[in-house]
């Protein structure tokens, strides 16, 4: 059985379980830092306590805060329990980003910050976004924050500039289906370093340090997944996900795409051994990002024959390819068929996030975020 998504793990991840590693998370910090061209980052427990924790530190509240439509619904969580109003942007079907027209015309003098995925690792116009933003600053009067969300888009680049450059922030989460992990875990990084002293020193202020039951918790954690994602085993995994609810209670624990909510334990700094798995990780970084990019050009040579029923992704230059996403006329025919064939699909986005019950009432509408959510499927792009 193929896994739709496979961590890279090795003996050195192992190792880490039964390590103290201690400051490690100083160090993570460091070596991410200087990784991604930032001039400092600063880690948390989860991208989604980075969102908020920015939000918080820079003292932006009861704010209209501009995000894409077609992304992970803990982005507009994040935004709403920071006291904050997410507004809705459709995405072009294309790229599956952010619809930059769309955006020039929503912001309005409520606007005091913009969040743009670059979905499935494919980069944003940066350019053109930075000149949006700077024309509506002029025209309003007020400062608009730019938040990159790099979650699928570890150090991809827009004509040559690495899109985490651009704007006033960069987030980056770390769980074991991003294209680098440290178990859980996310990070902001800063081109300005004021900025990142203050957003440290609420953190450090706000956040606990990690509890030893934590701890212990995240080295199972990553003890569990060696055996699940075992190539012997993951067939019987693979089984209890798709037949059984074992694994729900865990999940939504975690995350509920319907219910804004955090993690129980969303204000624990990320603990020691997360953080030397995430060191370890970068180290591993050129190779992962590689072996995706050789992966995404075998597909469109090999998929070319399905172009007349399939809408094959873009090939990009810069782009990382979190992902490999089709959009097809039939998900759960073809998902059934590969899997009959040993390939797991899957479904990383299988909503609009304005259709989720708990964002209905903000009105926004997107047909085309509300488009990729039914009909799109990603093939495996991990070793």
């Amino acid at each position: 059985m193929i896994p739709r998504f496979k961590p890279s793990l090795d003996i050195q991840e192992f190792l880490k379980i039964f390590s103290i590693n201690r400051g490690a998370e100083k160090k993570f910090e460091k070596e991410f830092a200087k990784k991604f061209n930032a001039v400092d980052a600063i880690a948390f427990p989860y991208g989604r306590s980075a969102q908020w924790a920015f939000f918080n530190a820079i003292g932006l509240k009861n704010s209209q805060i501009i995000m894409p439509s077609y992304t992970c619904s803990v982005v507009a969580h994040s935004i709403s329990l920071s006291n904050n109003t997410p507004r809705f942007i459709d995405i072009n079907l294309d790229d599956f980003n952010m619809d930059l027209d769309l955006l020039r015309e929503a912001i309005n003098k409520d606007t005091r910050a913009i969040i743009a995925t670059h979905t499935f690792g494919y980069p944003q116009d940066i350019e053109t976004l930075e000149k949006i933003i700077r024309d509506a600053e002029e025209r309003f009067g007020n400062k608009i924050w730019l938040m990159q969300d790099c979650c699928h888009a570890f150090g991809a680049e827009y004509q040559g500039r690495m899109i985490g450059c651009s704007g006033d922030v960069a987030v980056y989460a770390f769980n074991i289906s991003k294209i680098m992990h440290s178990i859980f875990g996310g990070m902001l990084t800063f081109q300005d370093q004021e900025l990142a002293d203050k957003v440290r020193a609420w953190r450090d202020h706000n956040f606990k340090r990690t509890s030893i039951f934590k701890s212990i918790k995240r080295r199972a954690y990553l003890f569990a997944v060696y055996i699940a994602f075992n190539k012997y085993v993951y067939t019987i995994t693979c089984w209890i996900q798709n037949n059984t609810a074992l694994l729900d209670t865990f999940t939504k624990a975690y995350h509920l795409d319907d219910e804004i909510q955090f993690p129980p334990d969303y204000l624990e700094r990320i603990s020691n051994v997360e953080a030397a798995v995430g060191l370890v990780q970068l180290d591993k970084y050129p190779e992962i990002i590689r072996f995706r990019k050789e992966a995404a050009l075998n597909y469109s040579k090999n998929l070319a024959n399905k172009k007349n029923e399939w809408k094959l992704p873009p090939i990009i230059d810069g782009a990382t390819y979190s992902h490999y996403p089709v959009r097809v006329p039939n998900k759960q025919e073809v998902m059934a068929e590969y899997l009959s064939r040993g390939i797991q699909l899957g479904e990383v986005i299988e909503y609009s996030i304005p259709d989720l019950k708990c964002y209905k009432n903000i009105g926004d509408d997107c047909p085309n975020s509300r488009e990729a959510s039914q009909t799109t499927i990603n093939f495996p792009v991990t070793k």
